[in-house]
């Protein structure tokens, strides 16, 4: 059995595919490197990925699904397809620097109550940047990319982090079994904070280690940063990631900044024209946590999960005040 499994989902990647693998097949030439496999689980592709990972990529373990099930659903399908301890999550818009494998590994096995562990993504045309450093989670109901468009330099250190960024991570499978695998009813968008939490209300943190370096091209599948697709997606998410983990008390404790914050949301996607997309998405995602799934994959309230919650709420305001020195 291999140490970690690498599950790629794709969906009409094509363009980014060769580079991806090509860069992971040089880490095996390191033999500090751990043994892993390699996954590609493609969500009814129809650019020619297919016939590129079947022609050039016959070593690489490939699962075709016949539609484009959301980002959640394929790495589940990944995730659940190998029986490795750790599972690195990698975009299809990413190409890993030498080391990248070998500094997630010893990161999370160097805490054994890490649940996940994020690399340093640097922009694809301007690597000295970073593109995300491990993401933070405020008390407006924000998630924000830790270092976005700052110099790589001064993310040298490792740090604990609200959550990894799903696009280039490490997770510990075993913690998997307690918590659950990614809630697929969020598609794609924010899946990666809300599992991040979740592990955080049963005890476990999530890291940053800088030493895992990847290039990441950014918004490869929704073809661009800000669109309708997108923002009524992680509209709702937003929404649904507070309904499911948040205790009722919290949920009111903290309702004053989080009324500001998605006032201020919805300012901004006036400015872009999208101020009725987002909103109908929030509306989505309220509906979502009264429905029969939003209940079932609700995070019940435990009192033994107390500290948990405080610690979070602390962080909670720690970020909402870094987040105003940006």
């Amino acid at each position: 059995m291999k140490e970690i499994a690498v599950v790629i989902p794709n969906y009409n990647g094509r363009t980014y595919l060769t580079d991806c693998l090509m860069a992971l097949e040089q880490e095996t030439r390191d033999p500090q490197t751990p043994e892993f496999e390699v996954i590609v689980v493609d969500n009814g592709s129809t650019d020619g990925s297919v016939p590129l990972l079947t022609e050039q990529w016959p070593r690489v373990r490939k699962i075709l699904l016949q539609e484009n099930t959301g980002f959640c659903h394929a790495v589940n399908v990944g995730i659940q397809a190998s029986q490795a301890p750790y599972v690195i999550l990698l975009n299809n818009d990413t190409k890993i620097k030498s080391g990248f494998i070998k500094g997630l590994h010893r990161a999370i096995n160097r805490d054994p109550k890490a649940f996940s562990v994020s690399a340093r993504m640097l922009m694809w045309d301007r690597p000295e940047l970073v593109d995300d450093a491990g993401d933070y989670y405020c008390a407006l109901g924000w998630a924000f990319a830790r270092g976005k468009g700052r110099p790589a330099e001064q993310y040298d250190r490792p740090v604990k982090v609200f959550s990894a960024c799903g696009g280039a991570a490490i997770y510990r499978r075993s913690v998997f079994a307690e918590i659950g695998l990614f809630d697929e009813a969020h598609f794609a968008y924010l899946e990666d904070l809300d599992i991040g939490y979740r592990a955080k209300i049963y005890g476990y943190h999530n890291l940053y280690e800088p030493s895992a370096r990847v290039l990441h091209y950014g918004s490869a599948s929704s073809g661009s940063r800000y669109n309708e697709w997108k923002t009524r997606l992680a509209s709702a998410n937003s929404v649904y990631v507070i309904g499911k983990n948040m205790p009722l008390l919290q949920i009111l404790w903290n309702l004053p900044l989080l009324l500001v914050g998605y006032f201020i949301k919805f300012l901004f996607f006036c400015r872009k024209k999208m101020g009725m997309t987002y909103l109908k998405g929030c509306a989505r995602g309220l509906a979502r946590c009264f429905s029969v799934e939003g209940r079932r994959n609700r995070v019940p309230f435990r009192l033994k999960n107390l500290k948990n919650y405080l610690v979070i709420q602390w962080e909670l305001w720690a970020n909402f005040l870094r987040f105003l020195k940006k």
